[in-house]
């Protein structure tokens, strides 16, 4: 069975293409600047030499179709009639508290991604668009939502709930919901079964720390907390996020400054965290660069990121009440030793007994980096969110 993965940014459209027999990527690729002048498709099948688009594609309709185009193409392409696709997933930010498992897309499917619009303003209605997209370029094909909230739908109240009047969560469904929740489900799972673990006797935490960065706590398989919340701006510190701040700090710079409540919002989404510290970039490997040249507020602000991601994972060893591993994972967590080192550091009362060499050799592959006598383990293991939203459409499909 072959399956294609949908990704839909405002303005772009990832995919990969499945061969689910071996789980091989048979082609993968980019739709980018969609409804912007210089649109382009850039697509890569293995085995052959990459196949580059350029032409205007006015919206996700036009992207769509030049993607199943090249899935066909004699030459560049891995298919030779469309009957090939057996079903599209697509990941989808937000559904509120409506879905917790993936779904075949249907008018109700549909009706919740749009009223939950205002919880993913950026990506809900691109992910919507990209549905809408694939049913019309691959007519009667299973299109599969999985969303990113799915995975920490099973957090306790506790964990949740804003100390707010109860009201507004009742009202509006104000809450925590968390994100990267593909990546967290696939991490942790992975996670379980090189540490040896337990699956129904188990407590493990995910650092996913990228650009865009959170962390879970998975006890017995079952998210019970993250550090995103009723948006990805709560939480660690990220790119360009802020995460965690007092509140009253959005009322203080907008009657300093004279700016709107959105427009802070936007400030602390865009222009904040690890560029808003340093000053430097949103990039992680920039900042780290500036700061092995002497630059002060670099320095500072990859301590401050280092420090958050140390407070989150004491918070969730206490909330589970120990822990037995620790992943990191995405970009930075796969790649930075210096940022694992210095994590870890902070982690020493748990027994965690960090192998600085083989910290410093692991780069994007998966592998255990604390030494044989640590109390807790902690594993380097690279996310593949999308070959994790290929085999849960796999699985959705194969139960109907």
């Amino acid at each position: 069975m072959k399956i294609l993965v949908i990704n839909c940014g405002s303005s772009s459209l990832k995919y990969q293409f499945f061969d689910m027999d071996s789980n091989e990527v048979l082609a993968k690729g980019l739709c980018e600047r969609i409804g912007i002048e210089g649109s382009k498709l850039t697509h890569e099948a293995k085995g052959k030499e990459k196949y580059v688009v350029t032409q205007p594609m006015k919206n996700h309709q036009v992207a769509a179709d030049l993607v199943i185009k090249a899935l066909l193409d004699p030459e560049y392409g891995v298919i030779t009639d469309i009957s090939e696709i057996s079903a599209v997933g697509h990941r989808v930010l937000h559904a509120g508290q409506h879905y917790s498992d993936p779904v075949i897309v249907n008018e109700d499917v549909k009706r919740v991604i749009r009223e939950c619009f205002d919880l993913g303003p950026l990506h809900n209605p691109a992910n919507l668009t990209g549905i809408n997209a694939c049913e019309a370029a691959i007519p009667g094909v299973p299109q599969v939502a999985i969303f990113d909230t799915a995975f920490h739908q099973t957090m306790p109240a506790k964990a949740y709930l804003y100390a707010i009047p109860y009201e507004y969560y009742e009202k509006y469904n104000i809450r925590r919901y968390g994100f990267h929740g593909t990546s967290h489900s696939y991490v942790s799972r992975r996670l379980i079964k090189v540490a040896g673990l337990d699956p129904n006797n188990s407590k493990v935490i995910v650092a996913h720390l990228g650009n865009g960065a959170s962390i879970s706590a998975v006890q017995n398989s079952k998210c019970v907390d993250t550090s995103m919340g009723l948006t990805p701006l709560e939480g660690l510190i990220m790119g360009t996020r802020s995460g965690d701040i007092d509140p009253a700090v959005i009322q203080y710079i907008a009657k300093k400054e004279g700016k709107t409540v959105d427009e802070v919002i936007s400030l602390l989404n865009k222009q904040s965290g690890m560029l808003g510290v340093s000053g430097v970039s949103s990039d992680f490997r920039d900042v780290k660069k500036a700061e092995a040249e002497g630059n002060y507020r670099a320095k500072i602000a990859n301590e401050a990121f280092e420090y958050r991601v140390a407070k989150y994972i004491g918070a969730y060893t206490a909330a589970m009440n120990g822990v037995d591993a620790i992943a990191f994972t995405a970009g930075v967590g796969e790649n930075d030793h210096i940022i694992r080192s210095n994590v870890c550091k902070y982690l020493g009362y748990l027994g965690l007994k960090l192998d600085e060499e083989k910290n410093k050799e692991i780069r994007a592959v998966e592998a255990e980096i604390t030494t044989a006598d640590s109390k807790v383990k902690v594993y380097v293991i690279p996310t593949n969110e999308e070959l994790a939203i290929a085999m849960q459409t796999l699985e959705l499909i194969q139960s109907k």
